[in-house]
């Protein structure tokens, strides 16, 4: 790595110029942080407390809360104190351990929403032979599958991105290290880097949409055949889990596919807010809380928990 760059380090931007907007959006984001986690971790909790959630379903939503606590932990705990300090350096091997860490979460969580696409898509279309074909042990197989496909994904796109020259500016135009950022700052060739990364976001994000896509094609063909309020059901579960991968499949494929020009910084910010930190916020909200059986352990385990201090 030391040969192949002249930078030693790169300064990443803050939330703002002034302490007094830099304070409110560091406590912004740090309040987005702490409600992420919680609403997770609660998540988390219920659904390994209670017997009832023990289920293929929540299954893969214990596993998306956890990867969603240790997806947003790689960017914002850092951006606010580097934002609340005015420390903005971070070194190469830094910076590469964040461009793994946000390229392993973003995978896997592509995968997670696209298993539980199908899924619910089994457990609507065919009820009768949900039990036979989604079983515990082909979730802990995708779910291991998964996680070790996203090892090698990141570690092939950081390897390929480690491998360019930095001889210009280190201002890092974004308040986290992300590959498009520094295909900007490279005074090498960066067309086989670009190549690379749109054949796999094609065959990444391509191949996941249009397998969810026609997952709830079918989905919506059968409920719409279903009793009114068993209609009004199936739509709240399946609803929020498009707007989550609407809202996380276009940011993401924007920020990636475009071409590595300047750009204003606020736009990059935002974008990146809404697949880095939009998706694991609302999954909580989205996927279990306003789910009857979640909300229903939700209230079992507090009231333990209170009877159980008294």
């Amino acid at each position: 790595m030391a040969n192949s760059t002249m930078v030693t380090e790169f300064l990443l931007m803050g939330f703002a110029e002034g302490w007094k907007l830099r304070f409110l959006y560091s406590m912004l984001f740090l309040f987005m942080y702490l409600a992420t986690l919680l609403g997770n971790l609660l998540i988390v909790t219920v659904t390994t407390a209670d017997q009832n959630l023990h289920t293929p379903m929540y299954f893969f939503l214990r596993n998306l809360s956890v990867l969603d606590m240790c997806y947003i932990s790689v960017t914002v705990p850092t951006a606010c104190v580097n934002s609340l300090t005015g420390h903005r350096a971070i070194s190469v091997a830094g910076c590469a351990t964040q461009i793994f860490l946000v390229i392993f979460c973003a995978f896997v969580e592509i995968l997670f929403l696209t298993i539980m696409a199908w899924d619910r898509y089994v457990a609507i279309c065919q009820p009768l032979h949900y039990s036979t074909i989604i079983n515990l042990q082909l979730c802990v197989r995708l779910t291991l599958a998964s996680l070790l496909s996203g090892l090698v994904y990141a570690g092939a796109h950081t390897g390929n991105t480690l491998q360019l020259n930095f001889c210009g500016s280190n201002e890092v135009p974004q308040f986290f290290c992300d590959i498009p950022s520094l295909l900007r700052l490279s005074c090498s060739d960066t067309s086989s880097n670009e190549l690379s990364i749109l054949i796999s976001a094609v065959v990444v994000c391509g191949g996941c949409f249009v397998f969810i896509a026609m997952s709830y094609v079918r989905i919506f063909s059968t409920v719409v055949r279903f009793p009114t309020q068993e209609q009004g059901k199936a739509f709240s579960t399946c609803i929020p889990h498009i707007l989550v991968v609407t809202v996380f499949l276009s940011s993401i494929s924007y920020v990636y596919l475009r071409p590595p020009v300047t750009s204003e910084a606020i736009q990059d910010i935002v974008l990146s807010v809404f697949y880095t930190i939009v998706p694991p916020l609302l999954n909580p909200v989205l996927y279990s809380l306003r789910n009857k059986q979640v909300k229903e352990a939700v209230r079992k385990v507090i009231l333990r928990r209170v009877y159980s201090g008294a």
